[in-house]
């Protein structure tokens, strides 16, 4: 079985700053891989490489053995990269099952129109249904822009999940989640791996990333510094010096 994603001596520079520098790895189908760094290490940097949204200035990135490195954003995203953001894209006041179902009405070959309201037999809210259950939303009939911030994480994720990608980019889903909020969120982010989903993700909470993942990517300058499971990067002197000291 091949990479479900193979990023290759991937490179972005503007101007003389070479923002990332020849990093290149493999994921594998069904892994989970997280991504630290200190802050401009390059860590969402990559994943814009990765997603498309700034072009890459050297190497490639593949998906799924499809060399996309010249795709758009959305010929990426029909091709199976999802990606959630630091900062929400919800639509705050249609309701939970809504924004879903807007994603998954857009899957099954409608369009993101509004005005096309949902009926119980509507397959789109079906869909919505079941993506609302995966992320124990289930239950929730409020407005977006009326649930905590770790639930609004869970609804982003039920919005991508909708949309059936195959790899998943988690940009730093913790951010600004109440502490309290942190487990239930990090059991949604491990069910969605073990459906098989592939997942990168970046974080700043290591005892997140540590419990989550199989692999850890140290990005340093913009380079890929150190990739390997967790005891043997949290073990590795020069991740210690070069990261962990700093955030210590």
């Amino acid at each position: 079985m091949g990479a479900a994603l193979e990023v290759d001596d991937l490179s972005w520079q503007v101007g003389g700053a070479r923002i990332v520098r020849g990093v290149s790895f493999t994921v594998a189908p069904g892994e989970m891989v997280g991504v630290i760094g200190p802050n401009g290490a390059g860590k969402t940097s990559l994943f814009n490489l990765i997603s498309g949204i700034n072009p890459a200035t050297g190497g490639r990135v593949l998906l799924d053995g499809r060399d996309v490195t010249t795709d758009s954003v959305a010929s990426r995203a029909r091709a199976g990269l999802g990606r959630t953001f630091q900062t929400s894209s919800l639509f705050p006041r249609l309701s939970v099952r809504e924004n879903v179902r807007l994603a998954a009405q857009q899957r099954l070959g409608g369009s993101l129109s509004i005005l096309k309201f949902p009926r119980r037999s509507d397959d789109a809210t079906t869909l919505a249904d079941e993506m609302l259950d995966i992320v124990r939303l289930g239950s929730r009939r409020t407005a977006a822009g009326d649930l905590s911030h770790g639930d609004k994480r869970k609804l982003e994720i039920a919005v991508l999940l909708a949309q059936d990608p195959s790899v998943i980019l988690l940009d730093e889903p913790m951010a600004g989640v109440a502490h309290a909020d942190v487990p239930g969120l990090t059991e949604v982010i491990r069910d969605l791996n073990s459906t098989g989903k592939t997942v990168m993700i970046v974080e700043h909470h290591l005892e997140v990333v540590l419990g989550l993942v199989s692999r850890v990517a140290v990005m340093h300058h913009g380079e890929l510094l150190a990739m390997d499971d967790p005891a043997t990067i949290m073990a590795n002197p020069t991740v210690q010096s070069a990261y962990l000291g700093d955030i210590a």
